[in-house]
């Protein structure tokens, strides 16, 4: 404002009230916990509160008394960086084989459970993506999120050889499934740092992962959780993946031969292959294979009787709810979360985009993924 007097001009304060500050977001930040200006009319506000914001606040300095923008954009850093509960999320590190095991932490206040995620086969990073793969799908690091939100704590592996493990070994096709369970059993014995009660959530082969490395338990492992996790022995399903697509169909007949060769012990000469298929059955990959099939899912299942929820989509493509019976009749104490909808990304389906939830990390998680864990969780 503007006034005349005498012909000089004067200018007036205009009163600053909380509604009318400016924040990088276009509004008055949230008050700190603790603090709640009242008793103040719009253009004023108590003493005793300016006092407190910089006492709760090592942000905040003296000087910002003189500038109140200043001061309203500290404090609102302040309630980012000391809200009460806010996790954040850490990059953290364990011993491997030549080179260290990274992993993602998110860590809200005094959480009672810790989930450790265990990605699926191939190249999938702790997010749930595969850039090799066209995959990105960011369903781990949604999860971790969902978890977060409802007070649980979540550790999300990277396996050995690949990203933030790439260093742990010199060749990631040189591994078994039990040196991966392995890397979970110390990443368990970790987690239990963080919160007393240690949970493994193994994804698809991550779901194979989680049994066997449940067969020596860590003294913290409180239970498993098994998502879109195969019931049949793998080489089974490779077969049935391979022919639910037609354009396979010329090629089944060498594709069943050569996994049978696997699943006995005997590897191939990829030089002896059909071209197409060479990829797929390096030298690498098949002394891979032969590790991964001998293992049968059942029987490894049978002889744990901890706490376990198998979490399982209906139009999943890859894992069929038949594998879910398999694992729930192998472990009669298992609780069943059947997701209508689902798909192998633990995503809902988009009718006729079946390939969306695999690429589209902006599509949520099935809404009842994050509450069926957290409530299996709160009833052990």
């Amino acid at each position: 404002m503007v006034s005349g007097t005498r012909g000089k001009r004067r200018r007036t304060r205009r009163p600053t009230s909380a509604a009318s500050r400016i924040t990088p977001h276009g509004r008055s930040p949230r008050p700190l916990h603790g603090f709640r200006p009242s008793g103040s009319s719009a253009g004023s506000e108590p003493v005793a509160t300016r006092h407190a914001e910089r006492a709760s606040c090592p942000v905040l300095a003296e000087k910002d008394r003189r500038f109140p923008l200043r001061r309203v954009a500290r404090l609102f850093l302040c309630v980012l960086l000391y809200q009460p509960g806010l996790a954040m999320a850490e990059m953290i590190q364990i011993d491997g084989p030549d080179g260290p095991l990274g992993a993602e932490l998110v860590a809200p206040d005094k959480a009672r459970d810790i989930v450790v995620i265990v990605p699926g086969s191939g190249p999938m990073d702790r997010d749930g993506n595969s850039p090799r793969m066209g995959l990105h799908s960011d369903s781990y690091k949604l999860l971790a999120e969902g978890l977060k939100a409802a007070g649980i704590a979540s550790l999300r592996i990277d396996k050995r050889g690949f990203y933030a493990s790439a260093t742990a070994i010199s060749d990631p096709n040189e591994v078994t499934i039990g040196a991966y369970a392995g890397d979970v059993q110390k990443w368990v014995a970790r987690a239990s740092a963080v919160a007393p009660r240690v949970w493994i959530a193994g994804h698809s082969e991550g779901g194979l992962v989680a049994l066997v490395a449940a067969r020596t338990p860590p003294r913290s492992l409180r239970g498993l959780i098994l998502m879109a996790t195969s019931g049949r022995p793998m080489g089974q399903l490779v077969i049935e993946q391979f022919r639910a697509n037609p354009v396979n169909a010329e090629l089944m007949p060498d594709i069943e031969s050569i996994v049978a060769d696997l699943e006995a012990g005997r590897g191939r000469d990829p030089e002896s292959l059909a071209p197409v298929l060479r990829p797929l059955f390096s030298d690498g990959l098949q002394r891979y294979m032969i590790d991964l099939f001998s293992h049968d899912p059942v029987t490894i299942a049978e002889n744990w009787h901890g706490p376990t929820l198998i979490i399982q989509g209906d139009a999943d493509l890859q894992v069929r709810p038949r594998d879910a019976d398999l694992l729930s009749d192998a472990m009669p104490q298992a609780v069943r979360a059947d997701l209508p909808g689902a798909t192998h990304m633990l995503k809902l389906n988009v009718a006729g985009r079946p390939m969306d939830t695999y690429t589209n990390p902006a599509l949520p998680l099935h809404p009842d993924l994050v509450a069926s864990i957290a409530r299996f969780l709160e009833q052990e």
